[in-house]
């Protein structure tokens, strides 16, 4: 089963941090391993398989989850969160590429040397429009690899079309995001308040979200967004870098 990470209080990403079992109620933990002989003695109904590990609180207090884990969702579940939403909806893109570009007929016109940022709005643009008109904000930071894998470049290259409807979207080099040890997963943060975790498969596709307003989960969203929001770079501007180094 995957690992996901919660959050770590160690500077130099050493240790302690705390890791979900996906598809489990359970959480791993890591940290130094207890060998005070005094404290050992002390323990109860210990197993053989048992280990003991020595975490500070603020690492529990800051990211241990506080509710039931998440149960996963078709990605329609959050449809209306796109209207509804108060103030801002905000995305981490981290993979990369995404089946569901692949399979659009706009991948194969990008192939094929068409510019697809001016096609005719669609759905989404439309409904980012009109909430961004309302005085909400859409925004997004994708991790992008260097050199950009092809679905990183054909998202550069549909972005102006997003960014004319009122997103603001900006782009963070995938070694800085490591460096800022963001999340290596995918969601979006509505209000400061829901997260919508994916789930996708080993090809790209959606499998659906983890949904949940657990005060530790959104903690740990808000700061990915602030960090990343701090050292993302606007999508034009972005685009301008990779193809001066083409």
């Amino acid at each position: 089963m995957a690992l996901r990470f919660i959050g770590t209080t160690s500077d130099d990403g050493d240790c302690p941090t705390l890791y979900e079992i996906e598809s489990t109620d359970e959480i791993l933990v890591q940290g130094d391993r207890e060998t005070d002989p005094e404290h050992l003695v002390q323990l109860r109904d210990v197993k053989p398989s048992e280990t003991f590990v020595r975490v500070p609180r603020s690492l529990l207090t800051r990211y241990a989850p506080k509710t039931e884990a998440a149960k996963l969702e078709p990605f329609s579940s959050i449809a209306h969160l796109f209207r509804e939403f108060r103030h801002t909806a905000w995305r981490l893109e981290t993979r990369r590429g995404y089946a569901t570009d692949r399979r659009s007929p706009r991948w194969t016109r990008w192939q094929e040397g068409e510019k697809i940022a001016t096609d005719p709005a669609n759905a989404w643009r439309v409904n980012v429009a009109e909430q961004t008109a309302a005085g909400k904000r859409f925004e997004r930071v994708r991790l992008v690899d260097d050199p950009p894998t092809e679905g990183q470049r054909f998202l550069l290259a549909s972005a102006p079309g997003n960014v004319a409807a009122g997103e603001d979207i900006r782009n963070l080099s995938r070694a800085r995001a490591e460096q800022l040890r963001l999340p290596d997963y995918d969601f979006w943060l509505f209000d400061s308040r829901i997260v919508a975790r994916f789930a996708f498969d080993t090809d790209d596709n959606t499998l659906g979200v983890y949904v949940t307003d657990d005060p530790a989960e959104v903690l740990a969203a808000c700061q990915a967004r602030d960090a990343a929001w701090h050292h993302a770079v606007p999508t034009q501007e972005y685009a301008q870098r990779v193809a001066s180094t083409v």
